[in-house]
């Protein structure tokens, strides 16, 4: 047997070509994309919009809680009710204050702004005209004695100072002029008692020409329990009685915001959360004013023209600083 014939018999044979070589191992899928941009951002924005809660809903259902290559790093959306009635009740409420007074013909109650940290208040005069006592009733309850710095009849406003207070929230008195018809507001006051009283609508009408008693000897017999029942006229009409021949006008804020007996010296806050305006006269179809609701309405002084007379209030006003002192209530 023949050394070829051996090859040829062989078992098996050998193969006819050289064996193929191996295939290489498949290629690594590349990553698949999580999502598109444009959907986060869209995402992202509808969060924004809503608030934490869809942020965490949307998180949950694009599984974007790794941390690895590719994970996306976002920030807790703000919560913030900034524009909201709930969030300048909240940002404001603390700089707005209970007014109670005692007089040699009763009791009547106001409300008032907190314009300084050591416990300066602004409110209307005719809340704490001829008043002996006054107290203070703070958003958290806390009480505080006052007296009287300043008043000015003529544009009813006064200035009175709380005892031994300190740490206070200011109020921030914003610009009255910036404000335009239909503008939401929110007003903030003590009507009958109830102290914090929150209560929305909008800007009505403005440079309302609203007229009042100079005079405290005319405000205090029509005064009522309540501090609202109290004399003006609108646009040759009397109000809550007769203001009377020695009269003065101011150019008001009308608004549909339910004011009652108590909401005067008290806040209109735009939605920014700064004082546009204090109320201080309401409407009422009733003859009794002390007895009767809303209407929508409401008269408020423009921030500016309190702005303006901070200065002489300090001094004592055109009115004088009365004589009730830091008396317990």
């Amino acid at each position: 047997m023949t050394d070829s014939f051996r090859r040829e018999g062989e078992y098996p044979p050998p193969p006819a070509y050289p064996p193929a070589a191996p295939a290489p191992a498949p290629a690594a899928a590349a990553p698949r994309p999580r999502r598109p941009v444009a959907l986060l951002a869209a995402v992202a924005l509808a969060a924004a919009l809503v608030g934490g809660g869809t942020a965490a809903a949307v998180e949950e259902l694009l599984g974007q809680h790794g941390t690895g290559p590719g994970a996306f790093t976002g920030t807790n959306v703000s919560q913030s009710s900034s524009g909201t009635v709930a969030g300048v009740a909240e940002q404001v409420s603390p700089s707005v204050v209970r007014i109670d007074t005692r007089t040699g013909s009763g009791q009547g109650t106001g409300s008032g702004i907190v314009v300084t940290a050591d416990g300066e208040i602004v409110t209307n005069n005719h809340v704490v005209a001829g008043a002996s006592e006054i107290q203070v009733t703070m958003s958290d309850g806390k009480k505080y004695a006052a007296k009287t710095l300043g008043t000015d009849p003529a544009k009813d406003l006064a200035l009175i100072k709380l005892q031994g207070a300190s740490g206070l929230k200011p109020a921030h008195l914003g610009n009255s002029d910036n404000l335009r018809v239909g503008d939401q507001v929110v007003a903030i006051g003590s009507p009958d008692r109830l102290t914090g009283t929150v209560t929305s609508g909008i800007v009505s009408a403005l440079n309302r020409e609203v007229s009042v008693p100079k005079s405290e000897e005319q405000q205090l017999p029509q005064r009522r329990q309540g501090g609202d029942g109290w004399p003006f006229s609108f646009d040759g009409r009397q109000f809550n009685g007769d203001t009377g021949k020695d009269s003065t006008s101011y150019k008001a804020i009308q608004t549909d915001a339910s004011l009652n007996p108590g909401n005067s010296g008290g806040a209109l806050v735009n939605m920014n959360g700064e004082i546009v305006g204090m109320p201080s006269a309401i409407y009422s179809p009733s003859a009794d004013s002390s007895s009767a609701g809303s209407v929508g309405l409401g008269f408020a002084i423009p921030v500016n023209t309190v702005k303006a007379e901070l200065s002489s209030l300090r001094q004592g006003g055109t009115g004088g600083s009365g004589d009730n002192g830091p008396n317990s209530y």
